[in-house]
């Protein structure tokens, strides 16, 4: 099959298109057809050197697919969406996506939503089961103590993860703030669906958040910058409040405040998705499928892709995540080899 490998650690040209032998399945894992794959900041990390897969998943980049299972024994155990060979689906995976063919476990495939392309269903694994996991189950999102009116920021609002964390929280029914560094970024945020979008380039925003809820603050933020940002954020929690931190694009050390943890009852927390269990992987798809999918299928919910590239040209949609002027997804189509 035909795969783009990372020849070695550097710049996105490190990226080429190559041979490899096709994936065997592993028992609970399904062979995938892979249609289009999804360009997320961690294969850029992996591509860099600083991301390296957990052991014994593909050394080729790539988190995210849609296809069609094309083979393995179908454990009915293992089967909790009723899936067969010939389906089609979108899948997380722990590596090789970036190929004509990938594995994945079973339990880690969703039905393609009803009405959803190939190209689309492959934007949707990665950052919806790392938004859910993170904003709902993590950070308890209306469940908190503040119940079921809590309210979220968003660190990086047109990011892929971003887009998908206003949409689904906008949709079950909370108010959603978020940060984007240009105006143009700002404004696609707000007709996703955030209430406000704060150009954190011009304004603060913590007055922002502030002003927004009446002095309280909101109940949770999801963080992708870390580093300075984080005693920003504690100013910017409610009382009970909880920050979540998925990536450190600002930096991995903070000096924060402990007195006001303690005293306003804060909660700091974070989490990466790729080493976690496919069984916890498992139950993050069990909700997306019952909450999540219905949203995508009334079109509550869309997917966001910013631009489709043919699966050899992999090089360039690095280069464009790395230069972030993207709002949502980058896609690669295996429809398209050259």
């Amino acid at each position: 099959m035909k795969a783009i490998e990372i020849t070695e650690f550097g710049a996105p040209e490190v990226l080429k298109l190559g041979e490899r032998p096709m994936p065997e399945p592993k028992t609970g894992e399904v062979l995938i057809k892979v249609a289009a794959s999804g360009v997320n900041r961690p294969d850029v990390m992996q591509r860099r050197g600083g991301y390296a897969p957990p052991p014994g998943a593909s050394d080729l980049p790539g988190l995210e697919v849609a296809g069609v299972i094309v083979g393995s024994d179908i454990d009915p155990k293992r089967n909790p969406f009723g899936l067969a060979v010939g389906d089609r689906v979108c899948a997380l995976l722990a590596g090789g996506g970036y190929a004509e063919y990938a594995c994945a476990p079973l339990e880690q495939c969703l039905p393609v939503p009803k009405g959803l392309s190939d190209i689309e269903a492959a934007s949707l694994p990665e950052t919806f089961f790392t938004v859910w996991s993170n904003v709902f189950e993590r950070a308890h999102l209306g469940r908190g103590e503040n119940g079921a009116e809590e309210t979220l920021l968003i660190q990086g609002g047109s990011s892929g993860i971003g887009v998908t964390a206003i949409q689904i929280a906008k949709a079950l029914g909370h108010r959603v703030f978020v940060t984007a560094g240009t105006d143009e970024k700002c404004r696609a945020c707000e007709q996703l669906g955030a209430e406000r979008a704060i150009n954190y380039k011009t304004e603060d925003f913590v007055d922002v958040v502030k002003s927004l809820t009446n002095d309280r603050g909101v109940d949770v933020i999801l963080d992708m910058v870390a580093g300075d940002y984080l005693p920003r954020e504690l100013k910017a929690l409610a009382d009970g409040g909880r920050v979540v931190i998925i990536a450190m694009l600002g930096g991995m050390k903070a000096e924060i405040n402990l007195n006001d943890v303690l005293r306003r009852r804060l909660v700091i927390t974070g989490s990466t998705l790729r080493p976690r269990s496919v069984g916890f992987k498992g139950k993050i798809a069990a909700e997306l499928k019952a909450r999540v999918w219905p949203e995508i299928e009334a079109g509550r919910i869309k997917p966001v892709i910013h631009q489709v590239f043919p699966a050899s040209q992999a090089a360039k949609a690095h280069a464009m995540m790395e230069g972030g002027a993207h709002i949502g997804k980058l896609v690669l189509d295996w429809s398209q080899v050259a």
